[in-house]
């Protein structure tokens, strides 16, 4: 498994341990009296501190010496804030002590969805889908949460509100990267990106919710069978508000899926632009999908109605493509017509030699004719697989749309001496037909 905030292509935020709440500890001190001096004075001495390292060891200093105090929540908090600004183990660690005294710690619970989650992106394999597991799990924690002892229920969903986006986020980047659960990981993030715009309706345009909205378009590749248009939607608002050094790699991925899927990059500035104003697509937004094969082969059955003379790369694609009806007229032509067929072998025995004879079917090492022999070879007439050859005779017999073949009959290898048999027509390069 690859280190996930890299497997995006690129990654346009970091991950810190800043919450986005006004963090405090939830069951302030302010509520608790502290009766012995000596446990105040170190109470007070901890908490006051302002480096970071000398807080968090007056921190484990109370804690240890003060096991059973009524301010540990509020001493687990700042140990927790202390600790994540030099070390996330430790952090981590002091959240969940926190925890085990109070469950739905928002605090606690987020740091733990945080220092997992980069953790992870640190880690491959085995330990980084634990740590992706571990992350999501807080994560759900998170999201059931309900309000503890010391905190309002008005405040509590403030909290909650700007942590659920995150905890989303984690749950999605599991559902990606650890358990391949492409359709879960697209819900997550969607949810993600709608809280977010909720409450903030420029809130996608930068850190992780654009992160997110990155892999969201990315997620939507890797669907079978592909959902090219949610992909070329969120890759083209992902380019729109990248920092620019990161716009050309995301261009570039935009554009390959639109053309996929529209056959040409002739709108995409139209689609960027409609994706830059709005998170989500709507339902009247259409990108038109390419011409299908099917599409290409029967418009080129009705512009070109001297079939006998299409190439014969051109034959093939339409007898592969065009309409059982459009195939059979052009067939008609052809049917019993001798020719000479240039190819690559294939295959080759006494009686039957497979040819690829256009370029896709040579890239593919794929016969698309096949040359029943009229007289078996002689050994020493055998083609040797690989070879081009150029003499072979044969006459159309029949075709098969899936796979893609002509058959021939009576095949023959042409002597010079003979009068040569009509040369094909050079085969067209590529899927398409060539133009006449």
């Amino acid at each position: 498994m690859k280190k996930f905030l890299l497997a995006s292509a690129v990654a346009l935020i970091g991950l810190g341990f800043v919450s986005p709440l006004s963090l405090h500890a939830q069951g302030s001190s302010d509520t608790v009296t502290i009766k012995d001096p000596a446990e105040y004075n170190a109470f007070n001495n901890a908490i006051t501190q302002t480096d970071p390292k000398a807080k968090a060891s007056a921190c484990e200093t109370f804690l240890s010496t003060y096991p059973q105090s009524v301010v540990k929540k509020t001493v687990l908090d700042s140990l927790e804030d202390a600790y994540s600004s030099y070390d996330m183990s430790k952090a981590l660690d002091a959240a969940t002590r926190l925890l085990q005294l109070e469950p739905n710690n928002l605090k606690a619970l987020y740091l733990t969805v945080a220092g997992k989650k980069q953790q992870a992106g640190a880690a491959q394999g085995a330990a980084q889908a634990q740590l992706l597991d571990d992350s999501a799990a807080a994560a759900q924690k998170g999201l059931a949460a309900t309000a503890p002892a010391g905190i309002s229920a008005d405040e509590f969903k403030k909290q909650k509100d700007a942590v659920e986006p995150f905890f989303h986020s984690a749950i999605a980047t599991d559902a990606l990267y650890s358990k391949k659960d492409y359709k879960g990981a697209i819900d997550e993030f969607r949810t993600e990106l709608q809280k977010v715009t909720a409450s903030n309706p420029d809130g996608t345009k930068s850190g992780p919710a654009l992160n997110d909205t990155l892999t969201l378009g990315q997620t939507y590749t890797k669907l079978d069978p592909p959902d090219m248009k949610n992909a070329v939607w969120f890759l083209a608002r992902a380019e729109s508000y990248a920092p620019a050094n990161y716009q050309p790699v995301i261009h570039k991925q935009a554009v390959y899926w639109y053309k996929r899927f529209h056959g040409s990059a002739d709108g995409y500035d139209d689609i960027k632009a409609l994706a830059a104003a709005t998170v989500f697509p709507a339902g009247d937004i259409v990108i038109k999908p390419a011409d299908t094969p099917a599409d290409i082969a029967n418009k080129y059955v009705t512009d070109n109605p001297d079939f006998a003379n299409y190439p014969l790369g051109d034959t093939e694609f339409v007898l592969a493509n065009a309409s059982k009806d459009n195939a059979e007229k052009v067939f008609a032509t052809l049917k019993d017509k001798v020719i000479v067929v240039p190819g690559v072998v294939i295959a080759a025995t006494a009686s039957q030699i497979q040819l690829a004879v256009t370029d896709d079917a040579k890239n593919d090492k794929k016969a698309d004719f096949t040359i029943n022999m009229k007289e078996p070879l002689a050994d020493a007439e055998i083609p040797a697989v690989g070879a081009t050859v150029g003499n072979l005779v044969g006459t159309f017999d029949s075709y098969t749309q899936s796979p893609a073949e002509i058959i021939m009959r009576d095949g023959a290898i042409q002597k010079e001496e003979k009068k040569k048999a009509p040369v094909a027509h050079k085969p067209a390069a590529g899927h398409h037909p060539a133009a006449h």
